[in-house]
């Protein structure tokens, strides 16, 4: 499925950056193409960085590795939840609260990238079985709605955005 095929209604025009970001592409490509860019991107950091922050009261790095992994968790339990038409409304998640008990700074780069591909590979797992009428499915979460197809693209757009805060606040002294 390409991102031009989906509707207005079927992801928050807030993370329509996301979306934009990401160019119309292929669903099932841009999920396993950025998991593959991700882990090298990743690699290629120095785990002392891990800890970095570059600015007061902002994450560190491990902190939003650890926030996308959770994010990403998040929305394909939703994608899933819609896929199966449950109409159960899902609540929100407040990602500042996950963080301060992610024990995120105690982990090495290794345990992080682990736990992103596996959960990468459990997303697209779960896409890949996907028919085009679930994947057109909606649900409410966070009182919004939402489609399948449009959380698995906002997954790959969120990858994006943090990738791109990454390369711009945390390795621009590197």
């Amino acid at each position: 499925m390409k991102k031009s095929e989906l509707q207005p209604y079927e992801f928050r025009q807030f993370y329509g950056d996301y979306m934009e970001a990401l160019g119309d592409v292929d669903l099932m490509q841009s999920l396993q193409n950025g998991m593959d860019e991700f882990i090298t991107f990743i690699d290629s950091i120095p785990e002392n960085l891990l800890q970095y922050v570059y600015d007061e009261g902002k994450w560190t790095l491990a902190e939003v590795l650890c926030h996308m992994i959770d994010t990403e968790r998040i929305f394909q339990y939703r994608a899933l939840r819609f896929s199966r038409n449950d109409t159960n409304a899902l609540q929100g998640f407040e990602q500042h609260d996950y963080i301060l008990y992610a024990n995120a700074n105690v982990r090495s780069k290794s345990s992080l990238l682990e736990e992103y591909t596996a959960v990468r590979k459990s997303t697209i797992a779960l896409f890949t079985n996907f028919n085009d009428e679930q994947l057109h499915r909606t649900g409410t979460a966070s009182h919004i709605q939402w489609s399948v197809a449009g959380l698995g693209f906002i997954i790959s757009g969120h990858q994006q955005h943090h990738k791109k805060i990454i390369e711009e606040r945390y390795l621009k002294q590197l």
